[in-house]
This record gives structure tokens, sequence and C-alpha cells, in this order.
């Protein structure tokens, strides 16, 4: 019987059912045992530890070799996975989760309750997870192994995001800790998946292989028992018109990641399939930095975003392939976000130019920018290079025209390795960093929005007004979602339209082709990133 508590997150998941197609499902005819699919994507993983990977595009690969203790479904609420469920306490710290039998890791590790504590007690240890050591792992305040098949975790108070970061946490063996791979991930590192890791070849392809031992998938999924396909590789090939090429001429399979030009080559096509789904978290924005440079000042931040015709640009670049953006959070996921942020600020090139004169930037230099005390308005804008897709090269370049053309702007584009990105983060030397994200929307909120040190791993505005902590931690201590939703609806209106910490720019998105005699292929519930394998097969 479900306790007080567990009622209260299952309605939470159901207010959400109105706004969310099930992408999940497609009825493809009878399956077919075998055989191997090839997958062009788009980005190459930085690290194939899933606890380490940020990078949301390579989430389909990890996502065949790595499970969590519970599943999403389409209404945003939670399935046993791992675990066969889990009981709140009447106080609402106490988590504990009764795991399943017979499940063992690819390196013939048992799952049990060691195996889990194992994994949090790592995380809450900065030198294996850095800056994800100060988020929600960061909660728990008594972590224990009841007996082989239940664990328990203490919270230090009520944090009502904790199910959506447990249900997001992929579980790794315990072995994997003692591991020469543990950071850079590789075949040592086992899941429980219904596909194992085999090989990697950097620049140029990974191979997993099905795990025949399998038969402990979600109810989410379509089918119980091992995966259909004895083999998935996926090709890397960053360019759109690389993968679009391999896939119409059948070196491929299936590609993910089509840009809006290539889109109608596949529209209508009797050869080929065409899906898409919008991601839960936070839009591909601009966050500006209200630490560095120009953009400390709030009239400069209020000029660039009044200067920038989002919805021109995004018709110019992706030719309506994709959705704008106007706040925090995706649209998809009616609990957190407000719609009334839509249309509340936008292009107006008066605007912009009042607020720069009234910011003192009133001279213009040799090439027409914008200048103060001999200065030039220069907004640096770091790109990291490892997240560079969706012809988001090309979306930055036109932001640039127009922030010139428009207000006098230099906005200066900069893509960087991996190495100068994580220097210039924790510098903070920046003016603007672009990215996005698709933990769900309470969790991504926090990470963007908490203090850098307290849990704010991608505060990328450096944004620090007490406000922000405040509504935050109020929310995350009821468990009240009209309450939760008033806060974060505040937050939103406060960090956009008042403070313009960032300017949203589009929702993330997947798109996905393939050859017709391709099935199975389906999108995440909820989250609705493109799933793993384990339900796919092929008719010839």
């Amino acid at each position: 019987m479900l306790n007080r508590r567990q009622v209260i997150a299952l309605g939470m998941g159901i207010l959400a059912a109105s706004a969310l197609p099930d992408l999940s499902r497609a009825d493809d005819g009878k399956p077919v045992s075998g055989g191997k699919l090839t997958w062009g994507v788009e980005t190459e993983p930085a690290t194939l530890n899933p606890q380490l990977n940020g990078q949301d595009k390579t989430k389909l690969l990890l996502r065949n070799a790595y499970e969590s203790l519970l599943a999403r479904t389409s209404d945003g609420g939670y399935t046993p996975w791992l675990a066969a469920g889990y009981t709140i306490s009447e106080d609402g710290k106490t988590y504990t989760f009764k795991l399943r039998d017979g499940i063992t890791f690819s390196d013939g590790q048992k799952f049990d309750a060691q195996a889990v504590v194992a994994n949090f007690t790592r995380l809450k240890d900065a030198a294996y997870s850095g800056s994800v050591s100060a988020g929600p792992v960061s909660r728990i305040a008594e972590l224990k192994a009841v007996d082989a098949s239940t664990v328990s975790f203490t919270l230090k108070d009520v944090y009502a995001p904790f199910l959506d970061y447990v249900a997001s946490l992929e579980i790794l063996s315990p072995a994997a800790f003692a591991s020469a791979q543990l950071k850079s991930g590789g075949p040592e590192i086992a899941g429980t998946g219904p596909f194992i890791l085999k090989r990697y070849v950097k620049g140029q392809e990974i191979q997993f292989v099905r795990n025949d031992a399998y038969d402990w998938a979600p109810k989410t999924a379509a089918h119980r028992g091992k995966a259909y396909l004895e083999e998935v590789v996926y090709r890397f090939l960053p360019e759109s018109s690389v993968r679009v090429g391999a896939l119409t001429s059948g070196q491929v399979d299936v590609i993910e990641g089509v840009s809006g030009n290539d889109a109608a080559l596949f529209k209508e096509n009797a050869d080929f399939t065409y899906q898409t789904a919008l991601n839960t978290g936070t839009p591909y924005s601009l966050f500006l930095n209200v630490t560095w440079g120009p953009t400390q000042d709030v009239k400069v931040r209020k000029a660039l975003v009044a200067a920038i015709d989002v919805d021109a640009v995004l018709k110019a670049v992706y030719r309506g392939e994709r959705t704008r953006a106007w706040g925090i959070t995706s649209p998809i996921d009616p609990q957190f976000y407000d719609r009334s942020i839509e249309k509340a600020y936008g292009a107006d090139p008066k605007v912009a130019n009042a607020l720069l004169d009234e910011a003192g930037w009133t001279a213009r230099d040799a090439d027409g920018f914008r200048a103060k005390d001999g200065k030039r308005l220069t907004i640096e804008v770091i790109q990291a290079q490892a997240t560079v897709r969706d012809q988001r090269d090309v979306l930055l370049q036109a932001l640039q025209a127009q922030a010139r053309q428009v207000a006098g702007i230099d906005l200066a584009i900069i893509f960087v390795d991996a190495g100068t990105y994580t220097d210039r983060r924790k510098t903070g030397q920046f003016g603007s960093i672009a990215n996005s994200n698709t933990p769900t929307d309470a969790i991504d909120i926090e990470y963007h929005y908490l203090p850098l040190d307290k849990g704010g791993t991608i505060n990328y505005s450096r944004a620090a007004a007490p406000e922000l902590s405040q509504w935050l931690n109020e929310a995350a201590a009821t468990l009240d979602v009209k309450k939760r939703f008033e806060l974060y609806a505040r937050l939103q209106r406060f960090a956009i339209v008042d403070q313009a910490y960032a300017l949203p720019l589009y929702e993330p998105e997947d798109q996905i082709a393939a050859a017709t005699y391709v099935k199975g292929i389906s999108f995440r519930p909820f989250k609705q990133l493109p799933e793993g394998a384990y339900d796919i097969w092929r008719t010839e």
C-alpha cells in the first residue's frame, strides 16, 4: 500500500500527463531477433563513465549499458527498474528501496545493497565526482545497506527532487571504482544494461554487444528478456551532411541529429522514418556572466536580450525546425514551466540602444562597435567544442551579426577545448557561456541557479542573488506542487525578465531518421531523449 508521501509523489507525476505525448512506443509488427545495427551519431563522449558524462547527446550510447534504480513514466512518475519499489518516511527524509533479486553486472558481480551504497558513497567524494559532490548527493546524511536487498537514504532535510536524482543516476559495478578506467570509462566499467561495452575506437566508433543474461527491463520497455539485436555500433559523424549521406547510401541504418536543412529529405519519404521530440531541462541559452566584463551591468545584459530577434534567427538557421525558448525550463513539463514568461520580453532595437546609452556605451570605434573609455563593448561567448552540435556554431554567428548590426555589441565567439573550457569556468573569465542541459527540470534549475559552491554546478551566469537560493530551498523543502510551481515561476521571471541572467534561444530536441527496415525506435518516457537499442530490431 502507498503511504501518504507516495500518494503525493504519484499525484505530482499525474499532473504532467496532459501535456506529454507518449513517444515511447510504436506498433511495428512482430519483432525479429538477431543482427547488427549501425547508428551515426553527432557527438563523441568526453568520458564513457555515465556518472561523470555531462553530454546529453551521448546518453543515447551509454543508456545501453547502464541503468538506474527507477525509470520515469510518460506522465513524469516513477516505476521500478533495478529497485522493486520504495517507501518514504512520514517526515519525508528517509527513502528505503527494496532491490530486485537476480540482477548481475556484466562483469559477474552481484547487484545488491552494498553496490548501491558504494556508488552513492563515491559520488559524495569530490576527488571522484568533482562538483557533482556538491549537488543532490550532498543532501544525504546517512546511507546504509539494511540487508542484502534493502538500502536506505536519510536526508539532512526534506528534498523534493530526490527521486528525480535517483531515477537519473546510473549504477556501476563496485569493481569499477578500483579500475584505472574509472574517470575515462571503458569496458572495465560494468553496468547492468542489456548491452555490454566491448570496444571503443576514439574518433571513430563504439561497439556494444548483447548481454544474454539480461532479464530485468522496466515496465516502460516494450518487451522482456534479452535485447533483439546482437550488436550495436555507433559511428561518430560530427557533420550533419556526412550523417545524412551515410544513411541515404546505406552505410548506416539510423542517424540522430538532423539539421533543419536536411529534415525535408526524410519527412514523408517512404524509404525512411523520421521522428522528433523535445527534451526536458534547460533550453540552449546564452548565460550572461554577472561577475566579469560588460555583462556585470544589468543594462548591458538587457540590451543584448533586446538586440536579438530570436524568432528571426531560428527561422533563418533551422528553417522552422526548432522551437523558440522563453524560460528556464522545458515547456513539456507543466509542473514547473510557467507560460506567462512567453512574450514577456523580446527584440526591441530602440530599447537595446537606449539601455546602452544609459550604461555609458555611447562612443563608436573605427569598426562601428560601441565603446566606453576607449574600450570596445565586447562580450566573449565561450562555446565548448565538445558540445558544438545542431548547427550551434551557425546559430552563434547569426547572433553575433545581429548584435553588431542592431546595437553595436561585439559578441566574440570563442570555441575552446575541454581544458580551456574548464579553466574559463573555474576562473570566471568569460562574458557568456552557451549551453543546454536535459536533467529533469527541478534538478536542472538548481544546477543553474544555486551558488557555485552550493550545488550550482553549471551556474554559468554566476548569479548569487539571495532570492535565488531562498526560492530554490523553499521549493526543495516542500512536496506541495502548487507552491513549488509558484516558486519556480518567481525565479524564472526574476532570472530572465528582471535580471537577464540568460537569453533562452531554443528548446533542445532530438531528431532520428532511419531506414524503414529498422523497427522499435523510441524516445525515453518523460525526458524524451532517444531510447537505447533494447527494443529495436531490423526486418532485413
